[in-house]
């Protein structure tokens, strides 16, 4: 058979024609391989070659090999599912970043049933049987498939003809990559049901989702299962409940009710992004909750946007709930000609917005239906553009790494299919983006087709303490919106000229940062955003007035302060404290009470003695204006 030369790993070799990447493997062991890039794309290890190419392997360390491995799980979960319910219909199951899941038609099950499934599941994994690829013509396909949901996808199809995949007797429509067989998943776990929307349309039929995760060894699926537990542990839900800071009821499903103490902490970040705004010369505006269905159709809104809005008729006109902040900012903006000499303007709004969320994704403050952004809306000369973009990425740096001290990466998403507007602004949109994260030196990746129907973004995720990733702040770069509603400005030779306007977010929604901050510190927040910063515990009744004293000091130099003065055993009271994540607690008695100090333990279980009530409310007041993360005093 001849030969052909492939480069792999910066070598060169010469193999037969035909031969796979399983066979490469034998004469070049490779650790941990489960699929291969052939001239950059990802494919089987059974692809053979019969041309020249530039190989590289890739594992299940890898990103792309850890989506391998979790759709390959999908198949072997769709597998022995219809082997235990042959009634049932597969429609899709992709791999996502939480694991995988397949949505079916006609499967009755309850969350009992998964270890059931998960024992079929592990028969195909130890049987070891082959992932096998067929390509076969888009009308064989249509006879192949009897399953209406797949006869959709496939009519759907522009090429004339259909990848599909075979492990023992399951097919299914795929394009791949897969595991050379299911004995390469080492390890899987069922984890919940949900129910979904065939397409995500509401107005179709509703399916039984089945959730998993799958990993090339058990001691990966230990370690999740410890993070599964932690995670359980910080659930914001359970410590908003502790720490009675909010509810949500019925009456207003998927919305919070925040209590006093959930008030606080929501004020107090609020207060922190307003204060910055002061610093960084933006005006604040209050703008309506509510415009006209006119203002959505200009923006774009209407036509992108209408499912996730609500909507409403006021004298027998069509209003709309606001979704976002932006027309609002522009009939502003729009209330007077503007110079070259005003610009940038910055105009921050934090008013209410609304969308529509489905009742199947809410979850805590996560996912509602009414939130606050720290939302901005920057309008800018085209040169002013780069450095405004450059000092909001300075911005954005500074609250979560020197604030907040979360670690973050940056993605660049793109024009989406669904957009509105010119390629060339696009391109010139994107290019200022990237331009700018190069000039300030942080790394980013591309996320193509991801971007507003507006405009590309840069998007910020932080990582929690847990290893989870958040998208909370964003950058957007807008030149279609400026062109919709005619604005402009005078420039120095006195004619008009066409803003940009940039759009952001740093804390995003702050129900949704709220609820990042409770899980990543399960509870134990700094002390500048806790809700009772300080508590007292006098020992004994013959301590109280002097503990009554300390309390009135403290109030009146601004320190958020309680007493527990029930006749409890001092144990009971410091368990209590901990329990309701107080950060500082002081314990008063016989000593104390004689040399007129205090005794301070914080909840990490530092202690210090003889501390005078002077120099603790100097430390306290310093460690929230500088908002740190950790107490000291």
């Amino acid at each position: 058979m001849a030969a052909i030369k492939i480069k792999l790993e910066k070598k060169e070799l010469e193999i037969k024609k035909g031969a796979s990447g399983l066979d490469i493997l034998k004469d070049n062991p490779h650790d941990g391989a489960i699929a291969m890039k052939l001239d950059g794309k990802l494919v089987d290890l059974t692809t053979t070659l019969d041309k020249s190419a530039a190989i590289e392997f890739v594992t299940s360390k890898d990103d792309e090999g850890k989506e391998v491995i979790k759709h390959s799980a999908a198949h072997i979960m769709a597998q022995a599912i219809k082997k235990l319910y042959p009634e049932a219909e597969p429609t899709i199951g992709p791999a996502i970043d939480t694991g995988f899941y397949y949505d079916f038609d006609n499967l009755k099950i309850q969350q009992e049933d998964l270890p059931k499934i998960e024992k079929e599941m592990k028969k195909i994994i130890h049987d070891k049987l082959p992932f096998t690829r067929k390509v076969v013509p888009l009308k064989e396909a249509l006879e192949m498939f009897k399953n209406k949901y797949k006869k959709e996808i496939i009519k759907e199809l522009t090429d004339k003809d259909v990848s599909t995949y075979k492990q023992g007797d399951f097919v299914d429509l795929c394009r791949g990559p897969h595991v050379p067989h299911t004995g390469y998943v080492k390890a899987i776990k069922l984890t919940k049901l949900a129910g979904a929307y065939w397409r995500g349309d509401s107005n179709n039929v509703m399916l039984t989702r089945v959730y998993g995760v799958a990993f090339a060894s058990k001691d990966e699926l230990n370690e999740y299962v410890k993070l599964l537990e932690e995670a359980e542990k910080r659930d914001h839900k359970k410590i908003g409940k502790q720490m009675d800071l909010f509810s949500f009821h019925e009456e207003a499903a998927g919305v919070p009710f925040f209590h006093p103490k959930g008030s606080i902490i929501y004020n107090e970040l609020l207060n922190f992004i307003r204060d910055e705004y002061f610093k960084r010369d933006y005006g604040e505006v209050v703008t309506p909750t509510i415009l006209k269905n006119t203002m959505w159709k200009q923006s774009g809104h209407w036509d992108h946007y209408r499912e996730d809005m609500y909507f409403t008729k006021i004298d027998k006109q069509d209003y709309g709930l606001k979704p976002m902040n932006c027309p609002a900012a522009i009939l502003i903006y729009k209330n007077s000609t503007k110079s070259y000499r005003q610009l940038p303007l910055r105009y921050a709004d934090c008013g209410f917005i609304h969308r529509n969320e489905l009742s199947g994704v809410l979850n805590g403050l996560f996912r509602v239906r009414r939130f606050i952004q720290d939302d901005c809306h920057h309008f800018v000369t085209p040169d002013q553009m780069g450095e405004e973009i450059k000092e909001l990425i300075d911005f954005v740096k500074y609250v979560y790494k020197d604030v907040f001290d979360f670690e973050f990466h940056v993605e660049l998403s793109t024009k989406p299919d669904k957009a509105m507007g010119d390629d060339k602004l696009w391109e010139q949109a994107e290019g200022a983006l990237g331009l700018a994260m190069k000039e300030v030196k942080l790394p980013f990746t591309i996320n193509p087709g991801d971007g507003a129907f507006y405009g590309p973004k840069l998007d910020f995720h932080i990582k929690d303490a847990l290893g989870r990733s958040w998208q909370c702040g964003t950058i957007q770069v807008d030149f279609q919106m400026p062109e919709r509603f005619d604005l402009n400005y005078e420039g120095p030779d006195g004619t008009k000229h066409r803003p940009v306007i940039i759009h952001r977010t740093i804390i995003g929604s702050v129900e949704r940062f709220m609820g990042v901050l409770l899980e990543h510190t399960a509870g134990r927040l700094p002390l500048w955003l806790s809700p009772v910063q300080v508590r007292i515990m006098p020992i004994a009744d013959r301590h109280l007035d002097y503990a009554k004293g300390v309390l009135e000091e403290l109030k009146k130099q601004g320190v958020r302060v309680d007493m527990d003065d029930r006749t409890e055993t001092i144990g009971k009271k410091v368990r209590d404290a901990q329990l309701h994540k107080v950060p500082i607690m002081l314990t008063l008695g016989d000593k104390e009470l004689e040399a007129k100090t205090l005794a301070a333990r914080t909840l990490d279980g530092k202690l210090k003695f003889g501390i005078k009530t002077a120099d603790f409310v100097n430390a306290v007041k310093q460690n929230i204006e500088e908002k740190k993360v950790s107490v000291s005093f």
